[in-house]
């Protein structure tokens, strides 16, 4: 069982935001500790556009007629689960490590904001339901 299932799908969107924003962490963080290793091409989490097509989704989902076939979009927002990409080093020089340590600072630093907002939306989200509970 879901233990989110109870909860409205604010909830929801807001627990699998921080489940895919902990995914990035790792991928950054691998970014960075493999910036001095030659031929690492540096990898990026994308999950924006799965999770925006979960969340705008409306109607009837399509249908797949046989269990191969590749869907053609997330049916739920659980279901997100991102892709990562990688980058191949396009300057052609040097050790044909792709990484930018700077970069990947900058992108650790947006993805903590992120986290940071999506865990203070949740915690504010409990606590509104905890004073209903108490009925205060």
């Amino acid at each position: 069982m879901n233990p989110l299932s109870p909860f409205d799908a604010n909830m929801q969107l807001l627990s699998k935001v921080l489940d895919l924003r902990a995914e990035n962490q790792k991928v950054i963080g691998s970014n960075i500790a493999n910036a001095e290793t030659p031929g690492y091409s540096p990898a990026r989490f994308s999950f924006a556009e799965e999770l925006s097509q979960a969340i705008n989704q409306t109607g009837m989902p399509l249908a797949t007629s046989h269990p191969g076939h590749i869907p053609l979009g997330p049916r739920t927002v659980g279901s997100v689960t991102g892709t990562i990409l990688r980058e191949p080093d396009q300057t052609g020089i040097g050790d044909e490590n792709g990484v930018s340590v700077e970069e990947e600072m900058l992108a650790l630093t947006e993805n903590e904001l992120l986290y940071e907002t999506s865990a203070q939306l949740l915690k504010k989200k409990l606590t509104l339901m905890k004073f209903v509970i108490a009925g205060e």
